[in-house]
Parts: C-alpha cells; sequence; structure tokens
C-alpha cells in the first residue's frame, strides 16, 4: 500500500541515515523542508523532497497538506501507562497540604496503586490500559516505552510485563519494555529491604528472562526507596540477564546516581529535576540519554530539569511524559512539549528534537524512528493548518492535529 503526502507546508526533522540523536547546540537546529512531499510506502518511508521534485503520481492515498506541518511521530521514552484504578483522592490531599512523600509514608503513592494492580485481573488491566494507549497515539505518540513497577510481587510484575506483551502484539504503536520491580519497597518488606531485593534478582528476573517480556531493568534510586548501593546490585543482575539498564534518578536528591547509571552504561537517566555539576560531568563522554518529565514538574509542583544547563553542557536531552497515576496523569506529548518550552525555557527546535528524534534514542530506536529518513517506520503527525511550528508549543491548550499515521496507517 502507498501514501503520497503533498503539498506540505513545511516538513519537519528530516535526516540523514546516520544521525541517532542530537546534542547541545546541534539541539537549535531542526532541519525541515518547505512546500514537500512524502512518499510511504507500506510502513516505510521511501521517498521526500520539494514538490518541484515530486514525480510520485500512482500512489493509492493521496493526501493534500496545504498549509499544514508534517512531522515524526513523538517517542515516549519514560511511561507507567500500565496501571489499574487512579489516585484522583491523592490530588486532593497535595492541594490540602500534603507533600508527596506525606502521601506515600501514610500507604498512598506506588504502594496504593500497587495494591490495587494486584486486586485487578489480567484482563482488566489490560483493557484499562489500552484505553490510554489509543488516546496517546490519537494525540500523536508512535512509540512508547511501558514500565511495570506497580505490582511488587512476582506474580504482579509478571502481569504487567505480559499487559505490556498484549498491547505490542495487537497495536501499531512501537512499544518496548522495562522491568521496574524496584519501585518501592512492598509494605512486608519495609524492614528487610534486602529480602526484596533477593526476591527481585532471584524470583523475578528469571521469569521475566525465561518468557522475554523486558527489553530494560530501572530502578527508583531515590532517598526512602532504593540506595546507590541496591541499585548497583539490582542492574548488574539484570544486566547477566540482557536487560540494558535506566533509572529514576535525582528527582528529590542528586547523591551519585547519575554517575553509577552512566558507569552501568544505562540507555537513560530519567527525571533529573535535581542536578549538580558532578552529574553534568558524569554525563559528559557517555553514550548515556538524559531525560526530563517536565509534567511531572508541573502535576507537583517540584522544579524543572534544568535543560538549559544540560544542553549548553553539550549534552543531549530527551522529553518523555511520565504517564502514571500518581504524578503524572496524562500521556500527552503535545502538552510536555509545550511546558519545556514555557517552563524550562527550551526552544521550539530543541523540544521538537527532544521529543521525536532523542526520544528515539531513549527508546534504542532511533535507528528506525524519530525522524523523517528514508528506510525508517512512517511513524508521522499532520497538523491543522497552522502558521509554523512554533504554534505547536505556543498554542498549549489546543490540539494542533489532524491526522497521526502509524506504521504507515493512518489512525481512526
Amino acid at each position: 500500500m502507498s501514501m503520497l503526502i503533498i503539498n506540505i507546508k513545511e516538513l519537519l526533522q528530516v535526516r540523514n541515515q546516520n544521525i541517532f540523536k542530537v546534542s547541545g547546540a546541534e539541539m537549535k537546529h531542526l532541519p525541515t523542508l518547505k512546500n514537500a512531499f512524502l512518499l510511504i510506502e507500506d510502513d516505510k518511508i521511501v521517498d521526500y523532497g520539494t514538490m518541484d521534485k515530486c514525480i510520485h503520481n500512482q500512489a493509492k492515498t493521496i493526501i493534500d497538506a496545504t498549509n499544514k506541518l508534517v512531522l515524526p511521530a513523538w517517542c515516549d521514552s519514560h511511561s507507567h501507562i500500565v496501571y489499574a484504578g487512579n489516585r484522583e483522592q491523592e490530588f486532593v490531599d497535595r492541594i490540602n497540604g500534603l507533600s508527596y512523600t506525606e502521601i506515600a509514608n501514610r500507604g498512598g503513592g506506588i504502594l496504593n496503586s500497587a495494591n490495587t494492580l494486584q486486586n485487578t485481573s489480567e484482563e482488566e488491566l489490560y483493557q484499562q490500559s489500552i484505553k490510554r494507549v489509543k488516546q496517546v497515539m490519537k494525540l500523536g505518540t508512535g512509540a512508547l516505552e511501558i514500565k511495570s513497577g506497580y505490582g511488587l510481587t512476582v506474580a504482579s510484575e509478571l502481569k504487567m510485563l505480559r499487559v505490556i506483551r498484549r498491547i505490542k502484539d495487537n497495536y501499531p504503536i512501537k512499544v518496548k519494555a522495562t522491568f521496574l520491580g524496584a519501585h518501592a519497597f512492598p509494605n512486608e518488606y519495609i524492614n528487610n529491604k534486602k529480602g526484596y531485593i533477593d526476591v527481585i534478582i532471584n524470583e523475578m528476573l528469571p521469569k521475566i528472562a525465561n518468557e522475554n517480556l523486558a527489553d530494560y531493568i530501572d530502578v527508583f534510586c531515590e532517598k526512602g526507596y532504593f540506595s546507590l548501593a541496591d541499585t548497583e546490585a539490582i542492574l548488574s543482575a539484570g544486566k547477566q540477564y540482557g536487560l540494558i539498564p535506566k533509572i529514576h534518578v535525582n528527582q528529590f536528591n542528586a547523591f551519585g546516581g547519575v554517575a553509577l547509571g552512566v558507569k552501568h552504561k544505562a540507555l537513560s537517566v530519567d527525571h533529573l529535576e535535581e542536578l549538580n555539576q558532578e552529574d553534568i560531568d558524569a554525563l559528559k563522554g557517555s553514550e548515556t540519554m538524559p531525560v526530563a518529565l517536565p509534567s511531572c514538574s508541573f502535576f507537583l509542583s517540584i522544579p524543572y530539569t534544568p535543560a538549559r544547563q544540560i544542553m549548553d553542557s553539550g549534552l543531549p536531552l530527551a522529553l518523555a511524559t511520565d504517564y502514571n497515576p500518581g504524578s503524572t496523569p496524562s500521556g500527552n506529548m503535545n502538552f510536555v512539549v509545550s511546558t519545556a518550552c514555557i517552563k524550562m525555557k527550551m526552544t521550539p527546535e530543541e523540544a521538537i528534537n527532544a521529543a521525536t528524534l532523542n526520544g528515539a534514542y531513549a527508546m534504542g530506536i532511533s535507528d528506525n524512528y524519530g525522524s523523517i529518513t528514508k528506510g525508517k517506520k512512517a511513524n508521522v503527525i499532520i497538523t491543522n493548518p497552522i502558521p509554523s511550528y512554533n504554534y505547536l508549543p505556543y498554542s498549549f491548550g489546543e490540539n494542533n492535529i489532524e491526522t497521526v499515521i502509524i506504521n504507515g496507517t493512518i489512525i481512526k
């Protein structure tokens, strides 16, 4: 099946094959073509260029994009979209003055979600989750990393990962699975943290590996959760099973987790609301992608990741949603891009780079996703008629997406 998009006002993120991420000052540059066309065959981008060079007229489907922009679908490299229930009462509790930590200490937070999920069947969990997946696809997300971590028992962590696999098998969106059993300590292990780490390493990991349920392993490396020593033990064990490290780090405290992630060649270090010069220095020269989650900062009223400091140090940066029931109940990457510009002082070019190509890198898929490149997957957004790409983050309350194409198919 062939699809030709013609009269594109501006085609964004046009890249050569060998560009897998952009860093530092490079992030200010967003390569585009004006008055362009884009040709898709089956699920691949096969050609693009300016309209005066368009010789294709036999495509089965022709879309006229006059006054519209076309760009790669968003790549959301950090989500917890598979969860049960919600936590709207904690939202009200925070309005009434309780902190995230205070809510967690009284049985809320991650443990609340874990209790709900443990009492939810796999089928019901799947049905709840696919509603959210369909929603983010309509909002332009074409690739999605999904974490476990709301199970916190062997059976429930496996249940989450099996649901993630079902989503991967049944929907066109690109899905990468991350095992996050080290998200919190269950109540029964509060006074026996080593015991729970042993469960992760000796019981969960072998079963996950046996069923090939995960691509990555993640740890919530934070004071009151998993220490540097805990994190190192868990990441080392995961690597023995072929799982590539990622880390939740520096959300509330900076105490060496970034350097530990770099030491273990983590694909990404995520959150980074707190950052110091030692963290910046650790990331320099590494292949690890810093990932900011601005809608989490917005929802919790905590500091934003210092994007300017990261990029001005010559480093790359990716943007993701952190979609979860407690601290970011939204998977809207359009809002993430807007918030990055408004609150983190990223330029539209930097934010779009961070949410497409660098987001794909943080998922390990930038060889096939994240840019308009011949041979890459045909995952693209067609906007409504808008003045320019600056309008995308500027009009933060609008849905400027007219059409989403994933794997060469229009998402209805």
